[in-house]
């Protein structure tokens, strides 16, 4: 299989398993990823997913050059837009994403950490767009999500010259969100196990304010987010959240 799914508690661990390929993206990945989707979706005790992938040298090291190499212009835009739609998927889905990344995230693979919420890179991760240097564009999202995380002129830096930044830079720049000294995998759980902790329903919303409002002009995102904020207060969590506050004991939240 090329992508395996794996439930430890209330966290899925995803993990892109090409790993003589270096993870390179093609179809079945795509059908795997779209398959694990799947899973979460229909899992309500699954409250956060961490995306690996197999092996030490890559996160994904790309699109599947081979497999792309002969294609039509309108197959090409076809395959992106699967691309695409599975990437939306990934950024709207209920629980958050987290991509630990060792190695090499390029082309499509730093488009797919760029699809999850939360991206945490090894001291030897790598990440970059190097497609202009295959005479393409990113399709999978990359000069937009690019944009919005990092930045126009950052943005313009990795598409047009095609360079890689280290885990440091990445982080600097906000194209990465933490640098782990060491263990990604372990480090990514122990945050999604954090996150599986918290107020689901909160999580969903937060989630929601911030993607749907980070374009919007302040007045209406606020107007957005106090919306949100008073359905909270329609729910169990908040509830339970407050009464186990006041009560100085730990919450035991049920999603509704």
């Amino acid at each position: 299989m090329s992508v395996t799914f794996e439930k430890r508690g209330a966290v899925a661990v995803v993990t892109v398993d090409r790993p003589k390929a270096l993870n390179a993206i093609d179809r079945s990945v795509l059908e795997g990823l779209s398959s694990a989707l799947d899973s979460v979706e229909a899992d309500p005790d699954v409250r956060a997913v961490v995306l690996v992938g197999g092996g030490e040298k890559a996160f994904v090291a790309g699109a599947d050059i081979a497999s792309m190499a002969e294609l039509a212009a309108v197959e090409a835009e076809s395959f992106a837009a699967f691309g695409q739609a599975i990437l939306n998927r990934i950024a709207a889905c209920r629980a958050p994403w987290i991509a630990g990344v060792q190695g090499f995230a390029l082309g499509g693979g730093c488009e797919l950490a760029m699809a999850c919420d939360l991206v945490f890179a090894g001291p030897k991760a790598k990440f970059g767009q190097p497609e202009v240097k295959l005479g393409v564009i990113p399709g999978f999202g990359g000069t937009q999500r690019l944009v919005r995380r990092v930045g126009m002129s950052c943005a313009l830096d990795l598409c047009l010259t095609g360079r890689m930044v280290g885990a440091a830079e990445a982080v600097q720049m906000g194209l990465a969100s933490r640098l782990v000294a060491d263990d990604v995998l372990g480090a990514c759980i122990a945050a999604a196990e954090d996150i599986a902790a918290m107020g689901p329903v909160a999580i969903r919303l937060c989630k929601r304010a911030i993607h749907e409002n980070a374009d919007s002009d302040l007045a209406s995102a606020q107007a957005a987010e106090r919306t949100l904020f008073g359905l909270c207060f329609s729910t169990s969590d908040q509830k339970e959240g407050m009464a186990a506050f006041l009560g100085k004991r730990a919450a035991e939240f049920t999603g509704k």
